[in-house]
């Protein structure tokens, strides 16, 4: 590379004086160089610089310039673009010697010509180079005489590098006979000049030879320059002349000297001396290195090691527990399959299940209505028949004025009357036969004998039911109905994968899912039927008794250990609801006492039952509820007769008063025998209130005053649970019982005043029914009443009464 000198100075405005002044010397010097050149070799010529006047400012000129330096301007700078930067040369050298302008001063005539003298000496020793590193810029530095009043902040902002450019033969030509620059571009499109091309091969060669110099050092001047790094060449070095540059620093620092000169020091070539101990020091830190990098990759090699172990070991982990994932996947995939053919095969047969059951249902709901109706019609042929305030609307109400009806009617009541006396006088002769007519009281019985034509009916439709109920799986494999089936598959499941039988949740879903086969069993299961079989020694209970007890131990929460009683919950009492609703008859004390124990039972022996918050418990007592108070209302009837009527014992209204007595008083007893289920409230409600008050407590007042009535009331009080009365504190009974006690106070002074006057074995006859009564009232905790009558009638036994009671 060949040395470049920069030039940055500020921008200044020289007068045109100055400007024809170095044009002139510039004519001069180019004649003196073209007779120097007729005499030396083509190859020590330099080719000439480009006239001062055209230079080019590449800073960015301020607004108040004047018209005429903005056309220069323009001219320089379509001069830039269009040529290259040259390598200077030894004029650079030779002109470092000289005091370098300071940025801002204007060369005089003096340092023109020496500069001139430098040049025409670098000719004459053959080392001319272009002092130019750029085309189009200049050594000189010049700024128009409008500029002069400008800022000094606007002066540091414009800038102006310039350079003498060098130029062809015919460019010199041109310039002497005064053709511009525009014309001059013209002719140098013309040809190559030869003389140029020999100077630039020349300088080529010469650069080839020369070692490169890598150093400089800008000044930093106060102004705002270019500041620009070059690696140059030290030209002169090899002709002893010292090498040297000027430069211009940025404006953000002091102005230092322009003078910078740096001698070029010839690198050296020499190497270190080697040595043995610097060999063994190489030869033992690279040891080291390979130390350390062996090292390091033994500790990988360890760490794949041991991941290959462990992923050999995974890989054995896996390959034997993928046996066991391939044999549960297949299994949960059959029983997935097993599960939808069941469902499948339920969706269909239910409905069907449903309807055999509701076929069932309704043919032991008509059997019990028609048992119940023809109990009412019976009561009301008889209250018509015996009633002294009958008439003929009551007897045949609905009778026509022609009186077509009222034949039909009797003949009805003929023949309900004919059936009814067969019936008692079968019972009566069943009685005597067993030997119990003698404690037997009409009214006790319950009137639920059947013709055979009735019972026919229902045997034949009840075979059907379950003649249809046996067709129901007929086209269905026996592990699709079978309960053991079903049940061995979960089962095996269970046993087997209890992990995913769990998360599947089976053990809530198996009651649903044997809920129709066990409706299907229980589609005859009335316990009201003597012949009933108890659902616990059924097929169905005993297959799922030990369900889920396996020998393992018993995991927490196991839905399954509740498997029995939630079927018990789900199945057996909506079954017992429908019955206590639809075919429960509250008169008859077998039906009631066989209710109760079925109930009874499942309250003991299932807690799910006892669940307060238990719907289907809920909806079992609240049939039995509505089904004695619907009792209480339609089939209790008490008739009223004078006294007159009832002397007779052995007459028609005596009779049907004292059946309807002691039928009230069985109802009673029927209805306490809920004591333990249904709350006491509830039953002192039904009971007390609504039979004994409303009913019973009628038929006393209207019934002879004797040993009769003690015996009516003895058998009243025999049917209150004794539980109401041990725990009362006081003298006083419930309060539901109030008006029965002053019945008997009442009862036992009308026996004490009919034995006024008689005989003294009446008396004491009357005496001991006082002291029956004092005891009765003790008996139900009203001890405030039977005090009263004990001082009423004297009685001193008192204590031994009460105690004894």
């Amino acid at each position: 590379k060949e040395t470049e000198e920069v030039f940055k100075v500020k921008k200044s405005s020289y007068s045109k004086k100055i400007v024809k002044q170095l044009k002139k010397e510039y004519k001069e010097d180019l004649e003196k160089s073209k007779v120097r050149a007729e005499v030396n070799s083509p190859t020590d010529v330099e080719p000439p610089l480009e006239k001062t006047g055209q230079i080019k400012d590449i800073g960015q000129e301020d607004g108040t310039a004047n018209s005429e330096h903005g056309e220069e301007e323009m001219e320089v700078e379509s001069e830039k673009e269009e040529e290259k930067p040259k390598a200077g040369g030894a004029f650079s050298s030779a002109l470092s010697s000289l005091n370098v302008l300071r940025p801002g001063e204007i060369p005089d005539a003096a340092f023109i010509h020496a500069a001139r003298k430098k040049r025409q000496m670098a000719r004459e020793l053959g080392d001319f180079t272009p002092v130019d590193s750029e085309p189009g810029k200049s050594r000189l530095v010049r700024e128009d005489e409008n500029d002069a009043s400008d800022d000094e902040d606007d002066d540091e902002k414009r800038r102006i590098v310039f350079a003498v450019k060098e130029k062809s033969q015919r460019q010199k030509i041109a310039e002497e006979i005064g053709i511009e620059g525009s014309d001059d571009e013209a002719l140098v499109a013309g040809e190559q000049d030869e003389e140029l091309s020999r100077w630039e091969q020349e300088q080529i060669r010469k650069g080839i030879n020369i070692p490169q110099a890598c150093s400089y050092q800008p000044a930093e001047v106060n102004n705002v320059y270019y500041q620009n790094t070059y690696q140059t060449l030290s030209y002169g070095s090899s002709y002893g002349i010292p090498y040297t540059y000027a430069a211009y620093g940025s404006s953000e620092t002091k102005s230092q000297k322009t003078d910078n000169t740096v001698p070029f020091k010839t690198p050296s070539n020499e190497m270190t001396p080697v040595t043995i101990d610097l060999v063994k020091k190489q030869l033992k830190d690279r040891l080291d290195s390979m130390k350390e990098l062996h090292k390091a990759n033994r500790q990988q090699y360890e760490k794949h090691q041991q991941s290959r172990e462990d992923s050999t070991k995974a890989i054995e982990r896996l390959e034997g527990s993928s046996g066991g994932i391939g044999e549960q996947y297949k299994f949960l995939q059959e029983m997935r399959g097993y599960v939808q053919d069941l469902l499948e095969c339920f969706s269909e047969k239910v409905p069907l299940i449903n309807e055999l059951e509701s076929a069932m249902h309704q043919l032991y709901k008509q059997r019990a209505s028609r048992l119940v109706q023809r109990r009412q019609d019976d009561i009301k042929d008889e209250s018509s028949e015996f009633s002294s305030h009958s008439n003929k609307a009551l007897m045949a109400p609905n009778l026509e004025s022609f009186g077509r009806d009222r034949v039909i009617y009797q003949e009805q009541v003929k023949r309900r009357t004919a059936e009814r006396e067969a019936r008692r006088a079968r019972r009566r002769q069943a009685r005597e036969q067993t030997g119990k007519m003698a404690d037997h009281l009409e009214g006790l019985s319950s009137d639920d004998e059947e013709t055979s034509t009735d019972i026919t009916n229902f045997n034949l439709e009840r075979d059907r039911i379950l003649k249809e109920s046996s067709k129901v799986f007929e086209d269905v494999l026996e592990s699709f109905y079978s309960i053991d089936c079903i049940k061995s598959q979960f089962e095996a499941w269970r046993s087997k994968y209890f992990a995913s039988y769990k998360d599947a949740y089976i053990g809530l879903c198996l009651p649903k899912l044997f809920n129709p086969l066990i409706r299907l069993q229980l589609l005859i299961w009335t316990p009201l039927e003597g012949k009933c079989r108890d659902f616990e020694t059924m097929l169905w209970f005993e297959s799922l008794l030990f369900y889920g007890c396996e020998e393992q131990e018993q995991v927490k929460d196991d839905a399954d250990i509740s498997l029995l009683p939630t079927i018990v919950e789900r199945v057996v009492l909506p079954k017992l609801t429908v019955i206590s609703e639809n075919i429960w008859d509250p008169f008859s004390t077998t039906q009631t006492t066989r209710m109760v124990a079925i109930v009874q039972k499942l309250v003991d022996g299932y807690p799910s039952v006892v669940n307060a918050e238990n719907k289907n418990t809920q909806m079992l007592l609240k049939a039995l509820l509505l089904r004695m108070r619907r009792t209480l209302d339609d089939d209790v009837f008490m008739p009223l007769y004078p006294k007159n009527i009832l002397e007779n014992k052995n007459s028609g209204p005596y009779l049907f008063f004292q059946r309807q007595f002691w039928s009230s008083v069985k109802l009673l007893g029927n209805f306490l025998q809920w004591y333990g289920i249904l709350s006491n409230k509830t039953l002192q409600e039904l009971s007390i209130d609504g039979l004994l008050n409303r009913y019973i407590l009628t038929a006393f007042q209207n019934s002879e005053y004797g040993e009769d009535s003690i015996k009516k009331a003895q058998s009243v009080i025999a049917c209150f649970p004794k539980q109401w009365f041990s725990n009362l504190k006081g003298d006083k009974t419930i309060s539901q019982l109030e008006n029965f006690c002053r019945y008997l106070v009442h009862l036992a002074d009308t026996i004490y005043r009919n034995s006024i006057g008689c005989s003294d074995v009446e008396k004491r006859n009357a005496r001991e029914h006082i002291k029956q009564i004092i005891k009765l009232l003790a008996s139900i905790r009203a001890l405030d009443h039977a005090m009263t009558v004990a001082n009423d009638h004297n009685v001193k036994e008192l204590k031994i009464l009460i105690e004894g009671k």
